[in-house]
């Protein structure tokens, strides 16, 4: 078991490296989901053992093309079946208190109802399937700012409302002079 998940481990680090340059960005990462406290600790981090189980997996993908049009894509498996859940890039990397992932990312922002919503944020929202995996895909015309997209959060709901049941710190690429 720890050594599947050293090499799992070690995967991600290699799959997170990306590349850029003058073509855009690319970049794949995945994950085990383990609780905070877990002895080989995890990019991947769980809140709600019922939602997300220890040991379920995630991989998120980013392809920023040199116009700057950024596609987001996550893949999930052993999710609790027939699950709605809503997902989101948050500003800030994961920590044992679901809080520390911060806000929403958003390419304008604000705090009205004009702010908070898909065309603005990237909302990666689906339900699970029978045996528990999911996808889902977001694309915007504009790229992220430095430092500013570091996780994707797992809510119990679609949507903005839900509460925070995982966490995964990604790599995610920025686009040069994006504001």
């Amino acid at each position: 078991m720890v050594a599947g998940i050293c090499a799992g481990a070690v995967a991600a680090a290699v799959l997170a490296a990306g590349t850029g340059g003058a073509h855009g960005y690319s970049m794949r990462t995945d994950a085990r989901f383990a609780p905070a406290t877990a002895f080989v600790p995890s990019a991947a981090v769980l809140y709600d053992i019922a939602l997300v189980p220890a040991g379920a997996w995630i991989e998120v993908g980013q392809r920023t093309e040199e116009s700057g049009a950024t596609t987001v894509r996550l893949r999930v498996d052993g999710l609790k079946p027939g699950h709605e859940y809503g997902v989101h890039v948050h500003q800030k990397p994961c920590a044992a208190d679901p809080a520390a992932a911060g806000g929403h990312y958003q390419h304008e922002k604000g705090t009205d109802e004009a702010h908070v919503n898909a065309a603005n944020e990237v909302w990666l929202d689906f339900t699970a399937d029978e045996h528990g995996a999911g996808e889902a895909s977001a694309r915007h015309d504009w790229g992220f700012r430095q430092g500013e997209a570091s996780s994707v959060v797992i809510h119990d709901m679609p949507g903005t409302h839900g509460t925070r049941v995982a966490c995964f710190t990604v790599p995610f690429g920025w686009t040069t002079g994006a504001s």
